[in-house]
């Protein structure tokens, strides 16, 4: 649910990502076809509410942390059976919505040293699969593929997700490795940037109607 999906880095906690899921990121996977539209099967599909939906990242350096987000994205779940083992879920974040707690950083994340917003424009995350149970208490472990700064790999981390009524609710939190999306940039010589980026994903998504 980029899904996925990322981070940038850097100024007092300076660990954000210690103690958090590890995201297992791994070799492009195949894509879930569309849910089968058969009498015996029941989908129906939610859109993420924006408004009621927060996509965010911590990043480090050696010095600190900063904190922020992605202001526009949009995503899809297709819900079969009311059942998130059997679902899917598709996500596009616009990159140049990218949000941080120190307005000097927002243009150097956007830049080449980072996330190249003008030559990649989006990133998107599709799910591949689902499974009940994960990690820390989490309801369901999701794999995905995520693109990110013109990489593609698939990922897999916790997650709980709650259907009730006319809402999905989707929340995670985990690290990922920037150096697996060819975000290399270094920092300072004395001001490393940490590797790892902490991702917190907070959606609801509604009924269509």
């Amino acid at each position: 649910m980029g899904l996925v999906l990322v981070g940038a880095l850097a100024g007092c906690d300076n660990e954000p990502a210690k103690g958090a899921a590890k995201a297992v990121t791994s070799a492009v996977q195949p894509v879930k076809e569309e849910p089968a539209k058969e009498a015996t099967t029941s989908t129906v599909k939610y859109k993420f509410d924006q408004a009621e939906s927060k996509v965010q990242w911590v990043g480090a350096k050696i010095t600190g942390k900063h904190d922020g987000g992605f202001g526009t994205f949009e995503g899809t779940i297709d819900l079969v059976d009311a059942d998130p083992t059997k679902s899917r879920v598709s996500v596009e974040i616009t990159m140049d919505s990218l949000t941080a707690d120190a307005e000097q950083l927002v243009g150097h994340l956007k830049s080449k040293d980072f996330f190249e917003v003008e030559t990649y424009p989006k990133s998107r995350f599709t799910s591949t699969a689902v499974v009940a149970g994960g990690d820390g208490g989490a309801s369901h472990t999701v794999t995905g593929n995520l693109e990110l700064h013109g990489v593609t790999k698939s990922i897999t981390f916790p997650a709980t997700i709650t259907v009730q009524g006319d809402t999905v609710a989707v929340k995670a939190e985990f690290a990922i490795n920037r150096k697996d999306f060819g975000i290399v940039y270094p920092g300072k010589p004395d001001d490393l940037i940490k590797d790892d980026v902490l991702l917190r994903l907070n959606i609801s998504a509604k009924k269509s109607q």
